[in-house]
């Protein structure tokens, strides 16, 4: 089978950003290895990178942590080469004191924010994925909901409208409103969520044979499954084929019955806020919760499987390779697993930039790609 086109990121200029107060890159097109001890901006790199697909640091980090210390804004602008033959060119600038944004594309400034998400087709890799599964739901329903709003068309509005419906509703909650007062927007809550709900359904269950396949590939062991665990009741939850109607009937049905609860509590308890992504290892018949009971090294590789479903994901929809970004993924992994995954990596087609913190960590792409050291926030080309 052909490799899929791929989108290439061409330059990157960045001012005032994190550590860097003047920085202009040219990619070669296969990508970059970016190498250079802890502290000296690796993942700063990667993390301007990648806010010109969400517009948000990946680590979580507030916009305003995110320019340079003593500077008044940061700038970055990435232009990018597309498979059709044409310059996509994106931007974005933040000024904390009047908490301004401004992002543009192709020149023109995006209007809503949502217009300009996920023009680019990126995934990240770095070794903080593994609170994905060990860490909290709410780690596992943003990681969904960046996937999904990137990806499926009308999922960022349906998520965007239950949060905003949530918020009222609960407000609602809280200040004792009537029924009559809650009834519209209980309305409106189960119709957003049950989309969202169906959405992400039907994505697990699209993706859960591939996850366990690269999960058994990475780990040398049996496979281990993902679920969509929904916060319906299970015997009452729709599978994946069903309809968002269907799936909102169940929520309605779930909030009938919370009714009283939720007036004591002044809270919703059930939707799309409280739903959790589930992983079981198979170990002879009995499955064994990878969140609670998964050595570090079952659950990075876990990790590393769902970003790899991401880029799946990411070649479905785009129908081109995703721009790979790898911060230093290989130093929390044993030499067995770290084989494995560069060979899956090299399976992947599209531009691929890393970080590591010494060169013998670099052999993605078999060692082919382009060197580069990192200091003081600078980068040269490696001797």
């Amino acid at each position: 089978m052909d490799a899929p086109p791929s989108l290439v990121c061409r330059e990157l200029r960045l001012r005032q950003f994190r550590n860097f107060s003047e920085l202009e890159l040219a990619f070669p097109p296969p990508g970059a290895a970016v190498i250079g001890p802890n502290g000296s901006g690796k993942t700063n790199l990667l993390e301007a990178l990648y806010y010109l697909e969400i517009f948000s640091s990946f680590r979580g980090a507030p916009d305003a942590q995110l320019v340079r210390f003593g500077e008044e804004a940061f700038h970055i602008r990435g232009r990018f080469d597309t498979p059709e033959g044409e310059t996509l060119e994106v931007t974005a600038a933040y000024e904390p004191r009047r908490r301004a944004k401004r992002v543009t594309v192709n020149g023109a400034e995006a209007e809503r924010l949502s217009d300009a998400l996920g023009r680019i087709g990126m995934v990240v890799f770095s070794p903080s994925d593994v609170t994905l599964i060990s860490g909290p739901p709410s780690e596992r329903r943003r990681f969904l909901d960046i996937v999904l709003s990137l990806n499926v068309p009308g999922y960022l509005r349906s998520v965007q409208k239950y949060r905003q419906t949530l918020k009222q509703r609960n407000a609602l909650l809280k200040d004792n409103a009537s029924p009559a007062a809650l009834e519209p927007w209980t309305v409106a809550l189960v119709e957003a969520g049950g989309a969202v709900m169906k959405a992400r359904a039907r994505w697990v269950a699209d993706q859960a044979d591939g996850f366990a396949e690269r999960y058994e590939r990475i780990g040398g062991e049996v496979p281990a499954r993902m679920s969509y665990d929904a916060s319906t009741a299970a015997e009452e939850t729709p599978g994946a084929d069903a309809s968002a109607a269907e799936f909102a009937g169940a929520l309605q049905g779930a909030l009938d019955r919370l009714r009283d609860r939720e007036r004591e509590r002044g809270v919703t308890l059930q939707g799309p806020h409280r739903d959790d992504l589930g992983f079981v290892r198979d170990d002879g018949g009995a499955g064994r919760d990878l969140r609670d009971f998964g050595s570090g090294g079952q659950q990075r590789t876990a990790a590393v499987s769902l970003r790899l479903m991401e880029a799946v994901t990411i070649r479905e929809a785009r129908r081109r390779a995703p721009l790979v970004l790898l911060d230093d993924i290989f130093a929390e992994l044993d030499p067995g697993r770290s084989e494995r995954v560069l060979e899956l990596l090299d399976d992947e087609p599209g531009q691929a930039i890393l970080t590591a913190p010494k060169p013998s960590d670099v052999e993605l792409r078999r060692g082919g790609l382009q060197r580069w050291r990192i200091s003081g926030g600078q980068i040269v080309a490696a001797a």
